[in-house]
């Protein structure tokens, strides 16, 4: 979080590394389905009350790291992301390295919430306070929840390591397209802190709540009866 930020100059061009073109992925997240352990107590009484059935078992990461001066072979925040998420048993379905730009980090982070094979999104850089900082302004138009919670709980995690110096990030996560999406500072430190103690801690259980289908009512719906024709019945009825 307390490392320089990156300075613009380095051109327009994006880096990929998804081995394809964004949106051609063959493999699908609903392809695979997403189990959890289920045998474990939540309570004294030893009963899973559920809370966690919707829980996805591997995801699918997009990582974005936004700089302008760094490509994907000097993105060690972006390798530090991909190596835990490895690690945690899930897989990078896509990577990219964007510049310090609104439209550029919005459309980005947009279409790989999008993507069927990309479960959760990931982004590293731009959430300091510096004029082209704008990672967060650029993101947080496209939540459709917030999640206050993460940045709180990120911010509290760093001050052990930087002190009062927390309140210059302005790490922040929200839903977008039934995908979570957390936004990171640029520092290695900072991403290897907030993903490997909140992200991959949380990131299966939301994505799962995230996408949860609203559940049918019991017993099925009940076909809708016209106000009129269930008058005229009742008027037929008395007269018989």
């Amino acid at each position: 979080m307390d490392e320089p930020e990156p300075t613009h100059g380095a051109g327009d061009e994006r880096h990929a590394a998804d081995g394809g073109n964004a949106g051609d992925r063959p493999h699908d997240r609903h392809d695979q389905e997403h189990t959890h352990d289920r045998d474990h107590d939540h309570g004294p009484d030893g009963h899973d009350h559920g809370h966690h059935r919707h829980d996805f078992e591997e995801l699918g990461f997009g990582v974005v790291t936004v700089s302008s001066s760094r490509g994907i072979d000097e993105d060690t925040s972006g390798n530090a992301i991909a190596g835990l998420v490895g690690e945690a048993g899930h897989a990078v379905s896509t990577r990219e390295v964007v510049n310090d730009d609104f439209d550029t980090i919005q459309d980005t982070v947009d279409r790989l919430a999008k993507r069927s094979d990309t479960d959760c999104v990931l982004t590293t850089g731009g959430t300091g306070v510096t004029p082209d900082d704008v990672t967060i302004e650029a993101v947080e138009p496209l939540f459709d929840k917030r999640l206050p919670g993460f940045g709180e709980l990120f911010r509290t995690l760093s001050r052990e390591e930087i002190g009062t110096k927390v309140v210059g990030t302005r790490a922040t996560a929200g839903i977008a397209d039934g995908a979570p999406v957390f936004c990171l500072p640029g520092s290695e430190n900072a991403v290897r802190l907030g993903t490997e103690a909140i992200v991959l801690e949380e990131a299966p259980h939301l994505a799962g709540l995230a996408r949860r289908e609203e559940p049918e009512a019991e017993g099925g719906a009940e076909e809708a009866v016209d106000p009129e024709e269930a008058v005229e019945d009742d008027a037929g009825t008395d007269e018989m």
